[in-house]
């Protein structure tokens, strides 16, 4: 079982003071339920970036923790690098990555800016796929005239006003936060001094200057040796192994080499195999060849065979909003197997292309409950994690509490969304029942019984939650939307039996034979 997940990659302008980054590394890392994954700084790009990834609304908790710390420590009228930047947390992309959609990731780069211009009163602008305009899509354009030029351009010019927040700029400066699809960020160093040799190679290699596709790039000097500085923005369209190349050629145009190259952050492992797949001339490769690959499947395949080994077992996870999700997912999947089994059938001609639609729902459905299995599980674990926190002194104390409410919360929501999902598989269900192959209508009921079992599973879980949050309010929303789910399921489960006893002669409960 899999569960959604979104990596952050926030840019911090600071690379010399290990304090102040450590500092805000501590913020990210004390949000329960995120996990670091890497950090890089550099000195002369006085610049430090940041990895890490988890359950979208930890991750969004992390991304502003850190914002509003970086607003605390770094002063931009004191800064002074390599690197071009507008604020003290420059920019801060959201990845989807598992069972996350690039939509979905739009969202949550939203809804973070808008609260850290409500919350800290520092500009916001939206980039790539979260843009609210085309002319900010790309970064290089917010970036235009830095810190010290946006801190005049903001207040005057119309086109520089933020999405969010105010137009003025304070100390932090102003912060970039989007969504895009895995970047790599690929620094590569020659064997010269000469910073304006490096500046022609990434002006014949970028993309704006009519190099590759999909790569950005400048020259600039860095440990007193010329490098080229490259993000690549889509490497399935431009490969690592082509820009390399480039670069080399270019270079030994001017009598220079590749001397060595470095990444800041992660690379997509496919990255790699891609390279090594042309450098190595593996035309027939498979990536399922690489032994780590095949063995990690087979440990996720036995992770999933063993879900009913663990749910037994004496732990307090999985629990019963995991095994509501479980159900979902299985009410889920038999309306998908009902709908495909309607699909190619003359007698069912008339329906077919909402089969189609429904297969498509369906699926989706299930791995949305499939993800929220292991989902509740993190969510519980990471309460349990937020109550064992110290809390000898007064700030420790504070530091708690707020850790587990925003665990508590987190908690509620899952099983929130397997409520609402369990609910959608209701009502495909009874649809499937009505108007899907009547042989397979036993497994139309057994769905629709399998999701309200979801839901009654998945709706206990939340209201034992909304009982022990602070946040009152949210406790309500909660309580208002289970309502309105628990009145939908009941027209589903209505029409579902209705289907059954015109279609079959079933009377109102529903038979586990139906022949």
């Amino acid at each position: 079982m899999s569960q959604a997940l979104v990596e952050c990659i926030p840019n911090f302008s600071d690379g010399r003071r290990e304090d102040v980054i450590e500092a805000i590394t501590r913020e990210i890392a004390s949000v329960p339920g995120v996990h670091v994954l890497d950090r890089h700084s550099d000195a002369d790009h006085n610049r430090t970036v940041i990895t890490f990834a988890g359950a979208p609304e930890p991750v969004s908790q992390a991304a502003f923790a850190a914002i509003a710390r970086a607003a605390e420590l770094i002063d931009l009228d004191q800064h002074r690098g390599e690197h071009p930047r507008i604020g003290a947390t420059d920019v801060v992309p959201f990845v989807p990555l598992a069972e996350f959609d690039m939509a979905s990731c739009v969202e949550l780069a939203r809804g973070l800016g808008r609260r850290v211009a409500d919350a800290l009163a520092i500009p916001v602008y939206l980039y790539e796929a979260a843009a609210t305009r085309p002319d900010r899509v790309n970064l290089e354009n917010l970036r235009r005239g830095e810190y010290e030029g946006l801190k005049e351009a903001i207040e005057v010019d119309p086109a520089r006003a933020p999405d969010f927040g105010p137009k003025r700029l304070g100390k932090a400066g102003a912060t970039v936060i989007g969504a895009r699809a895995p970047l790599i960020a690929y620094n590569v160093y020659l064997t010269s001094d000469d910073v304006e040799i490096a500046k022609k190679v990434a002006a014949a290699v970028r993309q704006s200057s009519g190099g590759l596709r999909y790569v950005k790039a400048l020259g600039m000097l860095v440990e007193g040796r010329a490098q080229v500085s490259m993000n690549l923005t889509d490497f399935t369209r431009t490969p690592l192994a082509r820009v390399v190349e480039m670069v080399r050629r270019e270079a030994a145009r001017y009598g220079v080499a590749v001397h060595h190259a470095e990444l800041v952050g992660l690379i997509p492992q496919s990255a790699l195999v891609d390279a090594a797949r042309w450098y190595l001339q593996l035309d027939d490769f498979n990536p399922d060849q690489v032994l780590e690959t095949r063995l990690y499947a087979a440990f996720r395949a036995d992770q999933d065979a063993g879900f009913l080994d663990r749910l037994a077992a004496g732990s307090a996870t999985p629990g019963g909003g995991s095994a509501a999700a479980y159900a979902g997912a299985m009410a889920a999947g038999l309306v998908a197997m009902v709908a495909r089994l309607t699909q190619g059938k003359k007698k069912y001609a008339a329906v077919e292309a909402r089969m189609l639609e429904i297969v498509d729902q369906a699926d989706r459905l299930r791995k949305e409950l499939e993800a929220a299995v292991a989902a509740d599980s993190r969510a519980f674990e990471d309460v349990l994690a937020a109550m064992r926190l110290p809390k000898e002194t007064d700030q420790e104390k504070s530091r708690r509490s707020q850790a587990i409410e925003q665990a508590s919360l987190h908690a509620a929501a899952v099983p929130l969304a397997t409520a609402r999902h369990a609910v959608e598989a209701l009502e495909l269900a009874a649809e499937v029942a009505a108007t899907g192959n009547l042989n397979a209508a036993s497994d139309a009921a057994s769905a629709g019984a399998l999701a309200r079992a979801a839901l009654t599973a998945a709706a206990m879980n939340v209201r034992v939650n909304a009982a022990s949050v602070q946040d009152r309010a949210a406790a309500a929303s909660w309580a208002a939307e289970l309502s309105r789910l628990e009145a939908r399921a009941t027209e589903a489960e209505k029409r579902l039996q209705q289907a059954l006893r015109e279609r079959v002669g079933i009377d109102d409960q529903v038979s586990d034979r139906i022949v």
